[in-house]
């Protein structure tokens, strides 16, 4: 079985501190990548046949896509800012270019596309937020890419979890097709902590037990979920992001919460 965990690591030649593709995941449609640019720097990319929504996490950049260019895009300071992000949409097969000005993190979240489609700027206020759950089940939520706007197969969303709070909670999934009931979405999660030497803790199970994984995860680290429930933990003291990619074959999100635990839904 793949190993779901995937540690950041030092920059490479290009910046790229994170990596994951398809070929490396075991799957078909979700590729993930972060790369950290200085001032000055620059990143590249574009791949026939994917799209890309390019996140600006933190720092100010200029973002080329094809002939059309986005400047002074970006500006929080950190993920957990209560600002949102800079992003770009980039069609299937378009090259695009990021011009760091200050220092930058740059997620480039991918899945498959076939039209060209035209590039974009997503605004901050087509950026949707949202507060979910009650109690210590309280998580915010920013959809940077959801369904309602328009991609081929991408959805993105951050989520601030405060420390000692639960998330994606209860559990749920979303691995079968099922018309009206559930859709079939890989997804990845990079999580980033304040004060970043905290932990929380992920889980990745199936009804069966089949896949049945926990993991501590660290600032920078990312969790692929094939399939199953995946609920979060943040240990008091640590606030949590995570910032989630999603595809599938069709771009819905329909979730089914785990039978043992939706109790605490309906009760909600």
């Amino acid at each position: 079985m793949t190993d779901l965990l995937v540690r950041k690591h030092k920059p490479d030649a290009a910046g790229t501190v994170l990596e994951v593709t398809p070929q490396s995941a075991g799957w078909d449609h979700v590729g993930f990548r972060v790369v950290e640019l200085a001032p000055g720097q620059t990143a590249r990319g574009g791949e026939v046949g994917r799209e890309a929504c390019l996140v600006i996490l933190s720092g100010t950049a200029d973002v080329g896509v094809g002939e059309a260019w986005f400047t002074g895009l970006g500006g929080r300071h950190s993920v957990f800012e209560d600002k949102a992000p800079g992003a770009v949409y980039a069609p299937g097969g378009a090259g695009w270019t990021v011009m760091a000005s200050t220092a930058v993190e740059l997620a480039v979240c991918t899945a498959p596309a076939a039209r060209a489609g035209t590039p974009r700027e997503i605004a901050a206020g087509a950026m949707t937020r949202e507060v979910r759950g009650q109690g210590t089940n309280t998580r915010h939520v920013r959809n940077i890419l959801p369904e309602t706007e328009a991609a081929e197969s991408l959805l993105v969303v951050e989520v601030i979890t405060p420390g000692g709070n639960w998330s994606s909670y209860p559990p749920h999934k979303h691995d079968t097709a099922t018309a009206g009931e559930e859709t079939a979405l890989e997804e990845t999660y990079y999580h980033r902590l304040n004060p970043p030497q905290g932990f929380a803790f992920q889980r990745v199970y199936t009804d069966d037990r089949s896949l049945d994984q926990t993991f501590a995860v660290e600032d920078g680290d990312v969790v692929m979920v094939p399939r199953g429930y995946h609920p979060v933990g943040a240990p008091h003291g640590y606030d949590l992001y995570y910032l989630n990619v999603m595809a599938g074959p069709k771009r819905q999100w329909i979730f089914r919460n785990d039978p043992a635990h939706d109790w605490i839904a309906r009760k909600a």
